[in-house]
């Protein structure tokens, strides 16, 4: 193996899993929204999404919805904002 054959600098830095599936969990809330016109899902709603590898994913939407009102008292002000945005009812 050469020099050319070596990366240079740092590998790109990847937001964590968690984050990664929350931003994943708020796209797909913005396509349940556009579609149904609201963010009342039931808990137990699986959203199938495509990823951009082109993988299909479930994704939990139901349960991850209910998770962020349940803890609506301790989520950063930018998420609560993000969501509040999206048509999120938090009561």
């Amino acid at each position: 193996m050469d020099g050319d054959d070596l990366v240079s600098g740092p590998p790109p830095l990847l937001p964590p899993p968690g984050q990664r599936i929350a931003e994943a969990c708020v796209l797909a809330a913005v396509a349940s929204d556009e579609r149904e016109g609201h963010l009342q899902v039931p808990r137990k709603h699986v959203e199938r999404t495509v990823g951009e590898d082109q993988e299909e994913r479930e994704l939990k939407l139901g349960a991850w919805i209910g998770n962020q009102r349940s803890r609506a008292a301790t989520l950063s002000p930018e998420r609560v904002e993000q969501l509040s945005a999206i048509g999120m009812r938090w009561a």
